[in-house]
């Protein structure tokens, strides 16, 4: 296990925060949080980025806001966190919610609260298959923020509900955040009563391209080293969370693949914002990428320690 759990010392007592904006993902992101935090025990932010910036009118080279701009957009603001707080009663009554409104943009607001929350939860809605691309706000928190990004997804053809069955799904590839994402997996697994399914993939080539009959040999060999070394990376968290039920599945190839099959049945997937062999700078691997972008169920991306530098 590493040094640092998933709920560190100064997490221990902090709030989910849901990022609150005018769309329809931000209102199905509030009740799924206002539920999470109320299973928890914790009380639920709301936050907002007013944009102030963004309001303003170019004068000259300048960029400037009048007085009655900005009081419009502050009005529209306690607006859209009062519909929030709304959704988040109705569904939570006894809940206790803070506000938190910021003049900067929504992604601004929701890095900068990420260093101190328990997770951030941020609404997507859309067809999975025709998607091609996620708000800039989004995939930027999910890229840059501290901790746990929770992307809450909806069902189309069931009513743009959030799937509340099925397993918790992992990505396990060795990687420190991949450590933390373990942690993460079995702390939400333990807390829904579901199964975790852990899942590693220990290459990114194309198996189809070694089908002779000793590269099947080869294969085979390789497979049972790496389900030997998935069990010992579960192991220590097995201990921990004994009432887990943990299914192991190792593949050869296609992680993105493997996980969004997997993504059709599952509530949650659980992985680590870069994953093995990561690039200094690409702060979301390709991976976590492509499940915020493309996943049947809700998706919680989770960054470790910071690079030392």
């Amino acid at each position: 296990m590493t040094r640092r759990d998933f709920d560190e010392v100064h997490r221990l007592a902090s709030a989910p925060v849901v990022g609150v904006d005018e769309s329809d993902g931000a209102g199905l992101a509030v009740g799924w949080a206002a539920r999470y935090a109320a299973r928890r025990g914790r009380e639920l932010q709301l936050a907002h980025g007013m944009n102030l910036a963004g309001a303003g009118t170019l004068l000259g080279t300048y960029q400037v806001i009048t007085a009655s701009a900005a009081e419009e957009v502050r009005a529209q603001s306690h607006e859209a966190t009062a519909r929030a707080e709304r959704i988040a009663r109705q569904i939570e009554p006894g809940l206790a919610i803070t506000t938190y409104l910021a003049d900067g943009t929504g992604a601004q607001t929701l890095i900068e609260r990420s260093v101190c929350a328990y997770a951030v939860v941020m609404g997507a809605t859309g067809n999975h298959g025709t998607m091609r691309h996620l708000g800039s706000t989004l995939l930027t928190v999910t890229s840059h923020a501290a901790g746990a990004v929770i992307v809450v997804r909806s069902e189309p053809r069931a009513g743009d509900t959030v799937r509340e069955s099925g397993p918790v799904v992992v990505g396990v590839d060795g990687s420190p955040t991949g450590e933390a994402a373990i942690a993460a997996a079995f702390a939400e697994a333990a807390e829904r009563d579901a199964e975790l399914v852990a899942v590693h993939v220990w290459s990114d080539w194309d198996a189809g391209k070694f089908a002779g009959g000793s590269s099947r040999d080869s294969l085979a060999e390789i497979d049972d080293i790496e389900t030997a070394i998935l069990a010992e990376r579960l192991a220590g968290w097995r201990e921990k969370y004994p009432e887990v039920e943990v299914t192991r599945e190792v593949y050869v190839a296609s992680p993105a693949r493997q996980l969004l099959e997997l993504s059709k049945h599952a509530q949650l997937v659980v992985v680590g914002n870069r994953g093995r062999g990561g690039f200094t700078g690409m702060l979301l691997g390709s991976t976590a990428h492509s499940l915020v972008q493309h996943a049947h169920c809700s998706v919680m991306v989770v960054h470790g320690e910071p690079e030392q530098r």
